[in-house]
């Protein structure tokens, strides 16, 4: 099996595994082990309830871990945590930001969700729920300590990150994040050159963001298309 999604299954589509020198083959090769299959991974996931059962904190609903796990895309999303509809679809961006991201990669919703194009994995696999003002809460603390760096050695043919929002990209560029989400995004160019590329999020809420760094849709959206172009089937 080359791809696990948690949550709701998908269909694949055959591809061909490449490895890159980028972070994700250089952290595999540093791994003591032998990668996971995605598979035994994402049922791992899929069971997983700790933010429910031993967090300090516990998660007030039902835990469902929502993620897609791929042996053989060359793309990975790296979000922040599910929203309420995609918790309740189990179907990760099923919801406005999910038709804006797609439109960001210029992809059609089928090749979006093919597993043999992107790997889905965001910092929090479960819906946090919402804060006093009804927005949803960060991602959960404890997901990324317990899952990323397994679910990341688990695929090491991943040449590109889109890391979107600032969770992603202070666990994906450590160090290299800038002070502010935007001077990082705006920075794009270096971060893509190590493969790793920091978007913002596409939640409507970033709308005015857009608005306000037109460089976003000038120069770095044609140049994501081409590299998501270039990958996929």
């Amino acid at each position: 099996m080359e791809f696990a999604h948690v949550g709701t299954s998908l269909n694949s589509r055959s591809g061909r595994l490449i490895a890159s020198p980028n972070v994700f083959t250089t952290l595999a090769m540093q791994a003591e082990r032998a990668p996971e299959p995605v598979e035994s991974l994402a049922a791992s996931i899929a069971g997983c309830r700790h933010c429910r059962d031993v967090a300090a904190n516990p998660l007030p609903h039902e835990p469902r871990p929502v993620a897609v796990l791929s042996a053989k895309a060359r793309i990975l999303i790296a979000g922040q945590a599910p929203g309420r509809r995609v918790h309740d679809t189990g179907i990760p961006f099923n919801d406005a930001s999910g038709d804006r991201l797609r439109d960001w990669l210029g992809v059609e919703r089928a090749q979006f969700y093919d597993p043999g194009n992107f790997a889905i994995v965001p910092m929090g696999f479960c819906f946090p729920g919402y804060d006093a003002r009804g927005s949803d809460l960060p991602p959960r603390r404890e997901c990324a300590p317990i899952w990323r760096r397994r679910a990341i050695e688990a695929m090491p043919q991943i040449e590109l990150v889109l890391a979107i929002g600032s969770h992603a990209q202070r666990w994906h560029l450590g160090a290299g994040i800038s002070a502010s989400m935007t001077e990082t995004v705006r920075a794009w160019r270096t971060h893509l050159a190590a493969g790793v590329l920091p978007m913002p999020h596409p939640s409507w809420r970033n709308t005015g963001w857009l608005r306000r760094n037109p460089w976003f849709e000038t120069e770095l959206l044609p140049e994501l298309r081409r590299n998501v172009l270039r990958r996929i089937a």
